[in-house]
């Protein structure tokens, strides 16, 4: 935050609590409302606000305040929005707004008493420096209201078919429709995020009937819309979509054709599902799920590298300080949720963050912890959802991805323990334990792999548990080997078709050196997907699927979302297993480049990194490479190089 800057205050989270419980209230199926089915936490309903200031001469300001309330100056009180006089010298001065309705948020202006870093809020029982978030910065604003741009999206094509008109906006909107009737009569709108949807008057997921040109329409995500019942002339429709504006550094340009494509409708499908929360899906969800966030941010890091909508949905997920039931009520994403917020301190550097948020971070281990048994295992209780993946996983007593997953969390609390110097051994000895156990209990010498569950007794392998212990290091570089030949290239283990896991089964591959395999799982699964029409990527994707099967899920025709946040993964992966970018001390105050370039003739890619961009350039045999900051090095051939600030790197 500028030093000359007011922005809207709050009790810290409260703003990510508020619009996330509003968020996770927007899914709508045919017709009805479907808020999510877990415990929702909201804002703190009264906050205080105060602070201190040594006046070396009078001054004045104003407080503004979403809410009732006072404001008093060394005990004297004043109200709201008038004109409030200190004189030089000591002016203690709290704030008190409460808000039954939503969000308690104050402005302050003024030359130098302002809304600007330094306040504390409390809301009774602790006390923090305030939030803010850079998307409101003007009096004139109010935090419980998103405040979106608009871009009108005409008609690409339309046809007449089914005795309708079918409209096509050759992109994927979200947001609402204008219709324009050129009578008096109502007509139906059947939406689709495919044309078979769409033409499924009975079927499609929304549908809106009676509608007339003062109609109002709700907002909703679709590419096609059908018509049924009208001639070609005597309905028009425009879209209006709506998003959050955000920057884009990344680019990526290659002499293959296809991978190009496959990287900018990764942009557009992450794009879409990254307003203010990072969302799995436009369509059907519209819910924050841990899960899909944690890969959300790993993308993000490679494309918009937007730091602020990865701290809202970190804190939007986590909810109070106090833990009723697992984040989406799902045991590994909890797990991950605690992950990924080392992920966020290793690609911004942010120690205020980390700080802030780490008492939640605790308080969540411990309350993994609450339910391991005396082995360390963590285990799924009543109405605890053990996800892992939509898959075929022995899931009887403990299952080995959860106990790798909680081996992580202990190491991300000693890492993140030690940046703030706080005595983590307790978690040395947790994370020692349940090492030891795993390996007795779930690693099998026979099928040189790890079982899902050992209680049932029926040693079954999947994917899952195996990707998490190679992109965790649990394993040396011999169970590595085994990994890879037992079950990552073992066509017997049942295959993986979310881009959910995809995406964990492609960071493994790659780490184990894999990226020619990769390239073409890229090219035959995401472009698979491109073949079948896609304008962005889906929730999942099985290849033996055609018609109208591409489209069901969850025992729904049109259940599947066709754009979802996790199907943005090549973005990832190219940038940081093909160019080989990442920090190597948080923040990218040091960062490093291994790029493995050797299925592309020439490539140009832009990526960024904190404070700045990395540019990649082949051609033929060289590589040329610039960033526009210090601390950065290529590895190549066995050779290191530096790389200054703005200066290009020739490398032969």
């Amino acid at each position: 935050m500028s030093e000359s800057t007011a922005v809207w205050l709050w009790y810290p989270g409260d703003f990510e609590i508020h619009q996330g419980m509003l968020q996770n209230f927007k899914r709508e199926e045919r017709g009805m409302g479907w808020p999510a089915y877990w415990y929702i936490d909201d804002c703190n309903r009264n906050v205080k606000f105060t602070r201190t200031y040594q006046l070396g001469q009078p001054t004045q300001f104003i407080v503004h305040a979403i809410g009732t309330g006072y404001v008093a100056v060394n005990e004297h009180k004043y109200r709201f929005d008038e004109v409030i006089n200190c004189e030089t010298g000591k002016n203690d001065i709290e704030i008190h707004v409460g808000n039954v309705s939503g969000l308690p948020a104050i402005y302050i202006e003024g030359n130098i008493v302002k809304s600007d870093e330094g306040w504390l809020a409390s809301n009774f029982v602790t006390s923090a420096l305030s939030g803010h978030d850079p998307l409101y910065t003007r009096p004139d604003q109010d935090p419980n209201v998103i405040e979106y741009e608009t871009k009108t999206v005409p008609v690409a094509s339309h046809k007449s078919v089914d005795n309708g008109i079918l409209f096509d906006f050759g992109r994927a909107v979200d947001g609402t429709l204008i219709v324009t009737l050129a009578g008096p009569k109502t007509i139906t709108l059947c939406y689709g995020e495919s044309e078979t949807e769409a033409r499924d008057v009975e079927y499609c997921y929304y549908k809106q009937e009676n509608v007339s040109a003062n109609s109002q329409i709700r907002k909703r995500a679709f590419r096609y819309v059908f018509v049924p019942n009208v001639t070609d002339g005597e309905v028009d429709l425009t879209a209006i979509h709506e998003f959050v504006p955000k920057l884009n550094p990344s680019s990526f340009k290659s002499d293959n054709s296809l991978i190009n494509r496959i990287w900018n409708v990764s942009t557009e499908t992450l794009n879409l599902c990254s307003n203010v929360f990072f969302i799995d899906g436009i369509k059907r969800d519209r819910w924050i799920w841990a899960g899909d966030a944690y890969q959300a941010n790993f993308i993000n890091q490679y494309s918009f590298f937007n730091e602020d909508i990865d701290k809202r949905t970190l804190l939007a997920l986590r909810g109070q300080y106090d833990i009723k039931q697992h984040m989406n009520t799902i045991v590994d994403y909890s797990l991950l949720w605690v992950i990924g917020i080392l992920n966020h301190y290793q690609m911004t550097g942010d120690k205020s963050f980390l700080k802030m948020i780490f008492p939640k971070m605790e308080s969540m281990v411990r309350y993994f912890i609450q339910q391991t048994n005396d082995k360390g295992f963590i285990y799924g209780r009543k109405n605890d959802w053990i996800f892992v993946d939509w898959s075929e996983i022995d899931k009887e007593g403990t299952v080995s991805a959860e106990q790798i997953l909680l081996l992580e969390d202990y190491k991300t609390m000693l890492t993140c323990g030690k940046v703030l110097g706080k005595d983590m051994s307790e978690y040395q000895e947790k994370y020692n334990q349940l090492y030891d156990n795993l390996m007795k209990y779930f690693w099998d010498d026979e099928k040189s792999a790890f079982i899902d569950s050992y209680e049932s007794g029926k040693r079954h392998v999947t994917r899952h548990a195996n990707i998490f212990a190679i992109l965790f290091d649990i394993v040396d570089a011999d169970k590595q080997k085994s990994i890879l030949k037992n079950v990552l290239l073992n066509d017997h283990i049942t295959q993986i078709t979310t881009p959910y896991f995809k995406f964990f089964e492609q960071d493994a591959l790659c780490k184990l050196g894999e990226q020619k395999r990769v390239y073409q799982v890229l090219l035959n699964y995401w472009g698979g997907m491109l073949d079948r029409g896609a304008v962005t990527f889906w929730e999942e994707f099985d290849p033996k699927q055609h018609g109208k099967d591409m489209y069901a899920m969850y025992g729904d025709p049109y259940g599947k979302s066709l754009c979802h946040a996790w199907g943005a993964s090549p973005i990832y992966l190219l940038g940081r297993h093909f160019i080989g970018l990442r920090p190597t001390q948080p923040g990218y105050a040091t960062f490093k480049l291994t790029p493995k370039l050797d299925e592309f003739k020439t490539l140009h890619s832009v990526l960024p990194i904190k404070n700045g961009t990395v540019t990649i350039d082949k051609d033929a045999t060289k590589l040329t490479v610039t960033a526009t900051r210090d601390g950065g090095s290529v590895e190549f051939n066995g050779k290191t190089y530096s790389l200054k600030a703005n200066e290009k790197t020739i490398i032969r």
